[in-house]
């Protein structure tokens, strides 16, 4: 797998997906919660965002408890106010990024009809994702074969539905496990080299456009790479991935 950039070293806001459950991102916390309440969830979120960059740029079994309370600024005991391990910091981090995300790809795929579309859209969305916001993008690269990430969110959506499109007989696959783990694998690859490749593009305005309108085009193609996959005939894959994408869900 082609090498990633590492993360950019200046401090991050904690990803939108970060928010709990059932909270939006423009609800006051001031409202809803007391001072001490406001303080916890504070701190609880400054560990989560340590831990998400370390994660990204180290690996889960290279970050210790130690670095994460020193990049977050919290006492090291404090830590088990929150969490009661490494492993359960790590857990809430990618059930919260990967579990909310998946979500959202079910809002936004929820008018349609098509399970190839449906995966179209869900592909699409998650290279563009992952290309605009490339700490997340890492993240998912490392976690993206992982049990934890199979068994739950993403994972689960492409399972489901790649299990509805041959159920519907839309899809023609001889090998299902074979086809999944091409598919994860096509994603992945695809991201590394999106990401390697805006690492090492200049940033000027006309740069981000050409690289905007380039991430659109990578995440149509590998689209229909997936959908190929499937057993799709390649011309009707390719016109499914250049279909409009439905609008994000807030």
């Amino acid at each position: 797998m082609p090498n990633v950039p590492k993360p950019h070293t200046g401090r991050r806001r904690v990803p939108k997906t970060l928010t709990a459950p059932g909270e939006t991102a423009c609800e006051n916390p001031h409202r809803r919660y007391p001072r001490s309440a406001r303080r916890k969830r504070e701190t609880r979120a400054r560990l989560l965002e340590a831990a998400f960059e370390l994660v990204a740029e180290k690996g889960v079994d290279s970050v210790t408890i130690n670095e994460i309370t020193e990049a977050a600024d919290v006492g090291f005991g404090s830590f088990y106010n929150h969490f009661d391990s490494k492993e359960g910091i790590f857990t809430a981090l990618v059930e919260w990024l990967f579990e909310e995300f998946a979500n959202s790809l079910d809002r936004l795929a929820s008018g349609l009809s098509d399970p190839a579309e449906i995966i179209a859209v869900s592909v699409r969305h998650t290279l563009l994702r992952a290309c605009r916001e490339p700490v997340w993008g890492q993240l998912l690269i490392r976690e993206g074969l992982s049990p934890r990430a199979l068994n739950r969110g993403l994972g689960q959506r492409l399972l489901r539905d790649s299990e509805r499109g041959i159920f519907e007989r839309r899809f023609a696959v001889r090998d299902r496990l074979m086809c999944l783990v091409s598919v994860i694998g096509t994603v992945l690859a695809g991201i590394a080299a999106e990401l390697h490749f805006a690492g090492s593009t200049k940033r000027t305005v006309r740069a981000r456009k050409v690289l905007r309108s380039r991430e659109e085009k990578f995440a149509e193609r590998t689209a229909a790479v997936v959908l190929q996959a499937f057993g799709i005939k390649r011309v009707e894959a390719e016109a499914i991935a250049r279909r409009p994408l439905p609008a994000v869900p807030d």
